[in-house]
């Protein structure tokens, strides 16, 4: 097997659907068609959801044709596959002020000239309840409610409401509407991106294979996601990221490495070798550089290094005029310091947002900005 290929189908691939039947395709040079859909819940993409967005930059790069789709019908309904109650339903002007910049953020990684990009509302819009019942008639209760997270909320006695079940549905059509070979999705998405096979069939198309990959833990070990605020956003500063990354927990070092940087596995290995903290001080280096460029992870490194190895604080510090009236958590979000209200809590609960002097604030570890009073 072609080692591009090799790599391709394993490093940080969890599971897929049909591996052989997928190996076969790749092997006679066919060009696929490769689907990713991300919904735009938040108004930025970490690198948790990035992962994907680079494997589809690997399809890409190998001859294939990479769709992505901006879920702004799905992002209405939501998806509750990782979530422990119910997803609260996202307004029409919630989700257009989140995907704004969304494009721009995905070709961050992706190369703009050669992707295919979709909007689901173009066709999710114009279903009617035949076509939705058509659908639906290939799915049982039986089979919603054995989802692990499902069962949970169903033995905690918690609401479970009917618009969730129609959400697999719609992630199913859209491999449809594009006519997808394959489905990019984290772990967690397996019973929507399976809801892709069953439906394709009803229309006359061959089943997608599904490539699955690892779900990535954010700042606080937990899994990455803008609703915790523990996540490292690829439009961060370099100082912010390289500051947020540092403060990875050390047991995951390897596998941001995998999931996160372009370096070779072999490499990877041999710098897990090294003193840890040089280890993550090299991938702190490594994704800044991916998302800015070689001189801003240089310069980003050095900042980290004065402030924290000689206890000062960096040379350069943001610096924003504000009204006296106006709320630090406004002053925060707005500068990209806290991802949300929710995180500005958690971290102020915790005594990690200070004014260490005049004027200058500490955000968690490794962010800073000086406010200056209009």
């Amino acid at each position: 097997m072609d080692k591009n290929v090799e790599e391709l189908l394993t490093r940080g691939v969890v599971e897929v659907i049909d591996k052989k039947h997928l190996e076969e395709k790749l092997d006679s040079g066919k060009q696929l068609r490769v689907k990713l859909g991300i919904d735009p819940t938040s108004p930025n993409i970490h690198i948790g959801r990035a992962v994907q967005l680079w494997k589809l930059r690997a399809f890409q790069d190998l001859g294939h044709t990479a769709v992505f789709i901006v879920g702004d019908f799905t992002g209405i309904v939501g998806d509750s596959s990782d979530k422990e109650s119910e997803r609260p339903m996202l307004t029409e002007e919630q989700i257009k002020t989140n995907m704004r910049d969304y494009l721009n953020q995905a070709f961050k990684i992706l190369d703009s000239k050669k992707t295919e990009t979709h909007y689901n509302s173009e066709w999710l819009s114009k279903l009617g309840y035949l076509e939705i019942s058509k659908m639906a008639s290939l799915f049982s209760l039986h089979e919603f409610e054995s989802r692990e997270v499902i069962a949970r909320r169903l033995k905690t006695g918690q609401r479970i409401s009917a618009q969730e079940m129609f959400y697999p549905l719609m992630q199913g059509y859209d491999s449809v509407a594009i006519r997808a070979d394959v489905e990019l999705g984290g772990t967690d998405q397996r019973y929507n991106l399976l809801a892709g096979r069953r439906i394709q069939p009803l229309y006359n198309q061959e089943p997608q294979d599904i490539m699955m990959m690892d779900i990535l833990e954010g700042t606080d070990g937990r899994k990455m996601s803008s609703s915790w605020g523990n996540v490292i956003n690829i439009t961060d500063k370099p100082d912010d990221m390289f500051g947020k990354i540092m403060s990875v927990k050390d047991e995951l070092v390897t596998k941001y490495f995998e999931l996160c940087t372009q370096v070779q596995m072999g490499e990877i290995a041999e710098t897990m070798k090294i003193h840890p903290k040089e280890a993550k001080m090299r991938l702190a280096f490594e994704i800044t550089k991916l998302y800015h460029s070689e001189g801003d992870a240089k310069q980003a490194q050095e900042n980290f290094e004065e402030t924290f190895s000689k206890g000062g604080i960096p040379k350069e510090i943001e610096t924003v005029k504000v009204n006296k009236d106006t709320p630090l958590v406004e002053v925060l979000l707005k500068q990209g310091l806290v991802s949300s209200k929710t995180e500005f809590n958690r971290l102020n609960k915790e005594g990690a947002i200070k004014e260490i002097e005049n004027g200058v604030y500490r955000i968690g570890k490794h962010r800073f900005l000086r406010i200056k009073v209009i």
